[in-house]
């Protein structure tokens, strides 16, 4: 099992936390994605298929900015 962390610029609310998680958890392989707003974080525990770069797209996609992974 995986476990990437990511700092994501712009997650300001509930809505924008929820659609990011729903995006991610969508990709085959994620089993389990944290998101935390106060810290402006994203980790996500994942298997194979999933790839570190899906899943940094997938946030990208959402219209967030991953400052580091």
């Amino acid at each position: 099992m995986e476990r990437e962390h990511y700092i994501v610029d712009g997650l300001a609310n509930e809505n924008m936390k929820t659609q990011v998680k729903n995006a991610l958890e969508k990709i085959e392989g994620v089993n389990q994605v944290c998101v935390d707003l106060a810290r402006g974080s994203v980790e996500v525990i994942y298997n194979s298929p999933a790839t570190e770069q899906e899943i940094r797209g997938c946030i990208e996609n959402t219209g967030h900015n991953v400052k580091q992974g």
